[in-house]
């Protein structure tokens, strides 16, 4: 599963870096994180190595534009990225674009291609520290003003709705290690008293390395 070697070098150089000025659940670090583990699963299928590597590139580089539909927004980055061109046909490039735009957990539908499922799963990434963590995270971001308690009261509904048994969350590959690590979340998640000392760990954590 070689990638081409200048696809590699052209995504380095010019696609990674746009991670750095993301928020913290995004940074670099994710993306290299969802390319490894899209790279792991598509060894179980017949598919373009190339492409998986692509897609898991670009997958939240709409992120750039707005949050809110910045899956829809790679999409369109991978369709205006002239330099594709150079590697894949056209296509091929709508697949990727298409991969992209179903990657998003929330999204109503199922990816419409195998690639879409790769990424969409990859980006699942179920740790249960590193979750939470990340959650508090965006309510600093996004909702400064909330006092301590709301912080975390608004992170424990959104792991409910998202993560908890009937959430929206939903994964796709069977061979992905994610299924087992999501019925243990879950199982943390219905321990109320357990996960709300967690977040307020995580909380306290945030507000420490932001006073530094």
């Amino acid at each position: 599963m070689e990638i081409n070697n200048n696809l590699r070098k052209y995504i380095s150089k010019e696609i990674l870096p746009r991670y750095a000025s993301f928020d913290k659940a995004h940074k670099i670090d994710h993306a290299e994180a969802v390319i490894e583990q899209s790279l792991y699963l598509a060894q179980f299928y017949q598919v373009n190595i190339d492409m998986v590597y692509t897609i898991a590139a670009y997958h939240d580089t709409g992120l750039s534009k707005n949050r809110k539909t910045h899956h829809l927004e790679s999409g369109v980055i991978i369709r205006n990225d002239s330099r594709l061109k150079e590697w894949f046909s056209p296509e091929q490039i709508e697949i990727m674009a298409q991969a992209a735009e179903d990657h998003r957990a929330s999204s109503e539908h199922a990816p419409r291609s195998i690639y879409g499922k790769i990424v969409a799963e990859a980006d699942r990434l179920i740790d249960s520290d590193t979750i939470i963590y990340r959650t508090i995270q965006f309510g600093f971001a996004h909702y400064p003003e909330l006092t301590k308690m709301a912080h975390i009261q608004r992170a424990y509904e959104h792991l409910q709705e998202k993560y908890g048994e009937g959430g929206y969350l939903k994964l796709w590959i069977p061979e992905s290690p994610n299924a087992e690590r999501l019925k243990l979340f879950q199982a943390l998640i219905k321990d109320a008293k357990t996960i709300l000392a967690k977040l307020e760990i995580a909380y306290d954590k945030v507000v420490s390395e932001k006073d530094k």
